[in-house]
């Protein structure tokens, strides 16, 4: 959903809907690795029937990921997918059901951000290499070192679209994959499998919503399926929401901001390009022995619990004295459609609601003050009353110019606080050389008496030599700017800016792009159309084209989210939205859709959303017409293209003024070269089919080998009786996966399947006539789980208070928590020696003191009484793992270790079984004493 900030300001107003997941880890034994069975009890404590995976949330960041080195090779990126659902399979363990729906060809209304989002990658990638060039020049100039530059092809993430050679081989290794564990893993034995690949139309999740709708509509649907749905987007809430299931949750990666990534440049860690010295890189280890072992903190996951949501939403949405019956999961789908105002996949938001300005509170606010006079509620099974939303439009209207002024005077009070900060900032700077590790300055109090040096002499080297090094480098830089016709008196300021009259690019305030349209000052409509559009604004007609088109949108978004795509065709046609003033007599404005559109072929798709530098993944005459200057298409794809901020700060905020593709010229274009494709390229620009695994051990097995002896080519409807309620249209697969029949890998790394225990058919969702209405209600039969919520959670939700996170989804489980031992630990081997980098066999953890949370902060006075010193001994630094589950040790391995770990790792073994720091447990043992908590915990240090 294109609401950036949609999740954190729903985590933050509702806090108690996140847990955090509980992950059994695969043990290893004499170097051979067991891996988890999956058919035992979910850790979490709740059982899951049917888990959905959208696809593309886990194909991006296993085939480039920000965080951990990219793949070197495609086969890499599958072997990396594979790992990243075994992963969520052992997480959540589903019962019945895992659906697979990767993004296929979209709606066109999904279609302009798909293009946006490709040629900003194309434009962003160009730029970047243009800056890498630059600022090598500028760094080899000052003298500094820069890897030589490898010979690396780039991946091009816009392979991750229908119709690429990448998605068609994606979808053999799933096949590949699903056979193999149906086979091999116990946990997959008697569950159903649907893999639903780019060649099926439809973006994953709303394929995924497709399914669950119409198994709802079925007779024989278990009302208490509990579904689990993976994803990162936050309109998976919405649709969750939408589904009317009392059970379901969401599980999607924790979001941690600002993670570190390296230089573009040099590959180090610790700065930016813009920022990169050149500085030769320090040394993993004694002998540089980690330089490629560097360990990656695993992503971890949460749950979002949407019954709990639902919980805080019936407190909120509760209205007493209406003049019509009060109905919740109506108002639920009100809420929906009110969130679609701030922002989504298909149309922009309204220039006077921004999420970060409270807009759904209110919005909110606004329909329970205007419900009383709308007689009703302003959706109904995904349509819309739009006289109703009339009112809560002028609503907004009226205040919209107060938001506009308060939204200026906000961003001044904010800009002014960032200054004051600066300031202050600057006016604590320290001095530039601070001593560090034991000789570190150290907080009045922070203990009873000094700590006895160790190794002075050694720590004194490491001294001299870090100065020494930072001298070496000036000097460096120095002769290499002299040697380029640099006087030294120009070289000053790159060398030392302390006591030099600080440039205008240093200052504190940052150049800002001018806003034309100036929303705060009187005329901004006048302003906002004649900017934006181009029109006057006095011109009624055009106003109410935009309105028009808007409105359509806003049917065309709740239709799809509650009963499906209503038109493959229909799309908004403008950059820019109304404001909410102009929604005026809108009730009109709409009828219905176009019916019995189609989508468009994959390959057709490419050429709608690619730029011309992704034309490589497209047949040679197709890609012609993206280049070639008498293309009667070449406006399609231009090379440069404006990006205007429209009031925001960075460029990936802003809108891409890019010209809108006609259908009608690209067809006309297309029926040309069609004739040319090859018959590999044809098969990979036709729609396909959901494909259904089981394996032999599951009831329906035998039932489709029936099908495939008796060689039936018609289409055959699936007993509810065989698969846990779950109906369908089974038709065969032309190159099936059979049992007992061997299955070649295509992936070289992993072997082939000699005898496999699964067997796959095309499948088909249940079938309803035209104009059928699925019902947004709660099923009869339903249980409602039980209330989770307590009066203190809603008043924790607006007041701000501590916030302790939940681990699996029993409120009752004990947490860990730290001793007095544990605390002085704590604050010893974190607070003193929170580094960053890697320490071979034998090296000192002195000198790398970087500071840290509690590098400053004395510990609790009880925890400082008597005549504790801390033990003496080197540590490998990350050794505790504050966060201990049950199955696990309390300490964290390095998988890429070597001999050096294991000895420090051994090393610290000894030392705390001595009991210089506070009593641990062994390595394999559990600590038994009081207090140390049975479960898994983490720990809030507030």
């Amino acid at each position: 959903m294109g609401v950036p900030a949609f999740f954190r300001w729903l985590s933050r107003k509702y806090p108690s809907i996140v847990v955090h997941c509980l992950e059994e880890k695969a043990k290893e034994y004499n170097g051979i690795k067991i891996p988890v069975d999956t058919s035992k009890p979910n850790p979490n404590e709740v059982e899951f029937d049917n888990l959905y995976l959208d696809m593309n949330g886990i194909i991006h960041p296993c085939t480039h990921p920000e965080d951990k080195p990219a793949p070197k090779n495609e086969d890499e990126m599958m072997v990396a997918i594979f790992e990243y659902i075994d992963r969520l399979f052992n997480i959540v363990r589903p019962r019945r059901v895992l659906y697979m729906a990767i993004d296929g060809v979209a709606p066109r209304a999904k279609m302009n951000q798909q293009r946006s989002r490709r040629f900003r990658a194309s434009k962003e990638a160009v730029e970047l290499v243009e800056e890498k060039e630059k600022m090598r020049e500028e760094v080899i100039q000052r003298g500094g070192y820069l890897p030589p530059e490898g010979i690396k092809e780039r991946f091009d993430s816009n392979c991750i679209t229908p119709g690429t050679e990448f998605m068609d081989n994606l979808a053999k290794c799933l096949r590949y994959y699903v056979s193999d564990r149906l086979t091999n893993d116990p946990g997959w034995r008697n569950i159903t499998v649907f893999l639903s690949d780019a060649s099926v139309p439809g973006e994953g999740e709303h394929k995924i919503m497709d399914f669950i709708r119409r198994q709802r509509g079925q007779p024989n649907h278990d009302p208490n399926t509990h579904h689990c749905l993976c994803g990162a987007d936050a309109d998976l809430i919405m649709l969750g929401l939408a589904t009317h299931e009392p059970n379901f949750t969401i599980i999607r990666e924790e979001f941690k901001p600002n993670q570190p990534r390296p230089c573009a440049l040099c590959s180090q860690m610790g700065h930016e390009i813009k920022d990169c010295q050149g500085l030769a890189r320090e040394k993993q280890g004694e002998h540089d022995e980690f330089a490629d072992k560097i360990p990656v903190s695993e992503q971890e996951f949460i749950f979002i619990r949407l019954a709990v949501l639902r919980e805080y939403l019936e407190r909120e949405l509760t209205m007493a004295s209406l003049p019509f019956p009060f109905d919740f999961e109506r108002s639920v789908d009100d809420w929906v459609f009110l969130c679609f105002f701030v922002g989504n996949d298909f149309l922009p938001h309204l220039p006077s609601l921004e999420i970060r300005e409270g807009a759904i509170d209110r919005l909110v606010g606004i329909y329970k003050d205007v419900v009383h006079k709308t007689g009703g509620y302003l959706t109904e099974n995904g349509f819309v009353h739009l006289e109703r939303v009339e009112l809560i439009m002028q609503a907004v209207g009226v205040a919209e110019d107060n938001i506009f002024k308060k939204r200026k005077d906000d961003d001044e009070s904010f800009k002014r606080r960032m200054k004051e900060k600066k300031k202050r900032m600057k006016a604590q700077q320290g001095p530039s050389f601070v001593p560090r590790g034991q000789f570190a300055p150290q907080a009045l109090g922070s203990r009873d008496r000094p700590m006895a040096v160790q190794n002075a002499r050694h720590a004194a080297y490491e001294m001299r030599m870090q100065g020494n090094q930072r001298n070496q480098e000036a000097a460096q830089s120095l002769r290499a700017m002299i040697k380029n016709g640099k006087s030294v008196a120009e070289t000053s300021d790159s060398v030392d800016t302390r006591g030099v009259k600080r440039k205008a690019e240093d200052s504190d305030s940052e150049p800002e792009p001018e806003d034309v349209v100036r929303l705060w000052e009187d005329g901004w409509k006048q302003r906002y159309y004649k900017t934006k559009f181009d029109v006057d604004a006095t011109d009624d007609d055009f106003r109410k084209k935009v309105v028009k088109s808007y409105v359509e949108g806003l049917c065309w978004v709740l239709r799809y989210y509650y009963q499906g795509c209503a038109s493959w065709k229909w799309y908004f046609p403008f950059h820019y939205a109304p404001f909410a003033s102009d929604f005026k007599d809108i009730k009109g404005m709409f009828s219905d859709f176009e019916k019995g559109t189609k989508p468009f072929k994959p390959l057709e798709q490419l050429m709608s959303v690619f730029p011309s530098a992704s034309g490589n993944f497209l047949p040679t005459t197709w890609r012609a017409l993206m280049t070639d200057p008498e293309s009667s298409i070449i406006d399609f794809y231009p090379d440069d293209f404006a990006i205007d901020l429209n009031g925001k700060k960075y460029a990936w905020q802003g809108v891409a003024l890019l010209p809108f593709v006609d259908e009608r010229r690209l067809r006309a274009a297309l029926a040309e070269v069609y004739p040319e494709l090859t018959p590999e390229e044809v098969r990979r620009n036709s729609l396909g089919s959901d494909v259904l695994f089981v394996g032999k051990s599951h009831p329906l097995c035998d039932f489709i080998q029936e099908l495939y002896r008796a060689e039936s080519h018609e289409a055959t409807e699936i007993p509810a009786e065989f698969c846990h309620g779950i109906q369908g249209i089974l038709n065969l697969d032309e190159d099936p996966i059979l049992p007992d029949k061997p299955v070649e890998s295509p992936i070289p790394t992993l072997r082939d399947i000699r005898s496999s225990c699964a067997i796959g058919i095309k499948f088909q969702d249940p079938q309803y006539d035209d104009g059928f209405v699925f019902k947004a209600v709660i099923l009869p039969g339903a249980k409602i789980p039980s209330k989770v919520l307590k009066p203190g959670d809603f008043e924790q939700s607006n007041r701000g208070r501590s916030w302790r996170p939940q681990l699996g989804f029993n409120p009752n489980r004990q947490q860990a928590h730290l001793d007095q031992s544990g605390f002085r630990k704590l604050n010893h081997h974190v607070g003193m020696n929170q580094g960053a980098g890697h320490f071979g066999r034998g090296q000192s953890f002195e000198g790398q003191h970087s500071g840290g949370q509690y590098s400053n902060a004395p510990p609790p006075r009880n925890y400082n009484q008597g005549n504790y010193r801390p033990p003496r001994g080197n540590y490998p630094q990350n050794q505790y793992s504050w966060q201990t589950p049950a199955s696990s040790t309390p300490y964290t391995r390095f998988q890429q270790g070597a001999q050096g770990w294991d000895q420090s790792y051994q090393q610290s073994q000894q030392s705390q079984q001595r009991g210089r720091g506070g009593w641990r447990p062994a390595h394999g043992q559990q600590d038994h004493r009081g207090g140390g908590g049975g479960g898994g915990g983490r720990y809030n240090w507030s």
